[in-house]
């Protein structure tokens, strides 16, 4: 089992490979190369074409694909999604590993608006070849309610992923660093 996740030492933050084959013993490293710099290295559950696939934020603005043949180098990204929508313009990024469906992987993706407004959208990457995007929400699926608004860091929903249940997107999100809650979407 591998997973990512972004380690922070108080003055910088780099992104590290959690990897286990019994949940008791785990082996931490940190991944390498172009594409893995910054936050937002999310790893696809299998690998595609034989190769590891992983969303990046290596720019810090919008979000990237990259490949690997170890899962630990990773060279450098291709963009995929850019700022284009009013609630995402500032910056983009995922919201965790993408889930596998017959249709396309989804993605969970958070945007920074105006205000610094965090919302969370989503787009469809092709199965065989996700760096091709089927299609995105015009819309986000999620945003702050004035409820969600107030907080450490206000005016923020966001994941790291979600989960398909009974034909239903399952997002578990942060509402402005304070708490949890769960919306669900249908697939």
């Amino acid at each position: 089992y591998r997973a990512t996740y972004t380690a922070f030492d108080g003055a910088s933050i780099a992104p590290q490979l959690i990897e286990t084959t019994d949940f008791r013993r785990f082996r931490i490293s940190q991944l390498a190369g172009p594409a893995a710099q910054n936050k937002g290295m999310a790893l696809f559950p299998r690998r595609v074409g034989g190769r590891y696939v992983a969303l990046s934020r290596w720019d810090r603005e919008n979000n990237a694909i990259a490949t690997s043949v170890d899962g630990v180098w990773w060279g450098d990204a291709r963009t995929l999604q850019t700022p284009s929508r009013p609630w995402e313009l500032l910056q983009l990024g995922n919201c965790g590993s993408p889930v596998e469906t017959e249709a396309g992987w989804i993605v969970l993706t958070h945007g920074v608006g105006p205000m610094r407004q965090y919302c969370i959208g989503a787009m469809l990457l092709d199965l065989e070849d996700p760096s091709k995007i089927i299609g995105r929400t015009e819309e986000p699926l999620l945003v702050p309610t004035a409820e969600e608004s107030s907080g450490y860091v206000p005016n923020v929903v966001y994941s790291c992923g979600g989960m398909i249940h009974n034909e239903l997107v399952v997002i578990p999100y942060a509402m402005s660093d304070v708490a949890t809650s769960f919306a669900t979407v249908e697939l």
